[in-house]
């Protein structure tokens, strides 16, 4: 059994950025404009060695929010002193950060391997050309995968992330966006489907009607799809859906607070549907830890089934592996 990761969250405003994405408004993401200070990091490392849960070899230290190696660079090295002390002392593992895939070269990820960051996560989110562009992104899928070999080959973990839905994009494009990601080898993925915000161009084409984003349907279709492609090349997916956002914000796209969940029980609705024969009484087990996932969210799944002619009865059974279904027939 994996041990759980965990990352201190430290959320840098939308700095460094060259440009604006189409979907990006990071003041909603993130919610926060203040540039984080010394003890703003001291304060979260606390909070965290308090939790029951804390683990200092499972722990980073993660800025997310902004471009950070594409931020003014005194502030950025300032950022990692501020955290490298407790690298230093053992209090977390490593540092984290998140960014552009145009804002990688040696030079920098020498000062990164000098503050003691570990994972180094790349906003790709897609490997195709024409929807980057699109989406106003201002790099290429070239400069992700160069971005992508050289992280790797100094010697830090790399995350890719992608987004679905995107304006211009389809559920083919996305599909080839992850079988390129698989390529590259990535010790962990994010999927997020483009969700519209406020003040974002995406917006703008929302309510021009050139642009119609997933249904939640859709998009946990898709990035289930998405995740069993993962899963068998052995590349972890560490999120599922968007971080929680300020509602006050949401416009229109595949937003849920439970989206992962949502992805889970599709997945297992796509087992058990392999496994069935004629339509009848079927009794399936699985791991107990699997239960709730098997289901489906308010029994989502057996309702499912029960439309369609099977009346299925989901078990837990300590014998049956995480993730694996076992049908019987009623007797």
């Amino acid at each position: 059994m994996s041990v759980k990761h965990s990352n201190i969250s430290i959320f840098v405003p939308h700095l460094g950025c060259p440009n604006m994405c189409s979907f990006c408004n990071q003041h909603y993401i993130a919610r926060t404009e203040k540039v984080p200070t010394e003890q703003d990091i001291i304060n979260a490392v606390e909070i965290a060695k308090s939790s029951k849960n804390y683990n200092p070899s499972t722990t980073e230290i993660a800025f997310f929010g902004g471009s950070f190696t594409a931020i003014e660079r005194d502030m950025m090295i300032s950022l990692l002193e501020w955290a490298n002390p407790f690298v230093a002392d053992g209090t977390v593992c490593g540092i984290r950060i998140s960014t552009r895939p145009d804002a990688i070269d040696e030079e920098v990820l020498d000062i990164l391997a000098r503050y003691g960051v570990k994972t180094i996560e790349l906003g790709a989110q897609s490997m195709c050309d024409r929807v980057l562009t699109l989406n106003d992104r201002g790099h290429s899928a070239e400069d992700v995968i160069n971005a992508s070999i050289l992280i790797k080959q100094k010697g830090f973990l790399l995350g890719l992330q992608m987004m679905t839905g995107l304006y211009g994009s389809s559920a083919a494009d996305d599909i080839k966006t992850a079988e390129q990601i698989i390529k590259l080898s990535p010790d962990c993925v994010r999927i997020y489907p483009t969700i519209v915000l406020k003040n974002t161009r995406l917006a703008d084409l929302v309510g021009k009607g050139e642009y119609e984003p997933q249904t939640v349907d859709e998009a946990v279709r898709l990035c289930t799809r998405l995740k069993s492609m993962f899963d068998e090349a052995c590349v972890p997916v560490i999120r599922l859906g968007l971080h929680t956002i300020d509602e006050t914000a949401y416009i229109a796209g595949p937003w849920h607070p439970a989206f992962r969940e949502l992805c889970d029980a599709e997945e297992f609705k796509n087992k058990i549907s392999r496994g069935l024969k004629e339509k009848g009484c079927y009794e399936v087990f699985v791991n107990p830890r699997d239960l709730s996932k098997a289901k489906g969210q308010s029994k989502s799944n057996i309702d499912y089934f029960s439309k369609i002619g099977y009346n299925i009865k989901i078990i837990a059974n300590d014998d049956i592996k995480i993730n694996d279904v076992l049908i019987k027939g009623c007797e």
